[in-house]
């Protein structure tokens, strides 16, 4: 096909300047939207590096709270252990005490018991004798009462607490 002709030859000329301004214009269009998609992604980097950047901050933060957390949680887990092992080293005290002070009791309780044993049969051997005599016999049944005596005031003594508890 053959080209025609225009009949106007400035409305051709006016239509090639019309497509050489439109393709200027594409392409300054074109180059805007490069630089503003250049800068975009710049912000966009910085922004990516500025929350890496508070993202390592804050893991930083998070990771000393946590030592400190921890370092705390060890201290009172050992202030715990010395604390119990004072109490337990205390108490083992106070039984080893205990215990002494049972023995020693006990020892105490087994030695006034022993002696008076024998102190009975010192009297029962010093009464002997003084039956042989009439002299002595006086004086043994005057000792006697007052054996009985004693023995009368010290079982009232006894009953007294129950008719407290009674009444």
């Amino acid at each position: 096909m053959a080209t025609r002709k225009p009949a106007n030859p400035e409305l051709a000329a006016a239509a090639d300047n019309l497509s050489e301004a439109a393709q200027h214009v594409r392409a300054a269009v074109t180059k805007k939207l490069d630089e503003i998609g250049n800068a975009a992604a710049g912000e966009l980097e910085k922004a990516k590096k500025a929350a890496t950047a508070k993202r390592g901050d804050v893991k930083r933060k998070v990771d000393t709270l946590i030592a400190k957390a921890e370092k705390r949680l060890k201290k009172a887990t050992d202030d715990a252990r010395k604390s119990l092992h004072k109490l337990a080293t205390r108490a083992e005290k106070q039984v080893v005490a205990t215990k002494k002070a049972a023995k020693a009791k006990l020892a105490d309780l087994q030695a006034a018991a022993k002696p008076a044993a024998p102190a009975k049969k010192a009297a029962a051997k010093k009464a002997a004798p003084a039956r042989k005599p009439a002299p002595a016999k006086k004086a043994a049944a005057k000792k006697a009462p007052a054996k009985q005596a004693s023995a009368k005031k010290a079982a009232p003594a006894k009953k007294a607490p129950a008719r407290k508890a009674a009444a």
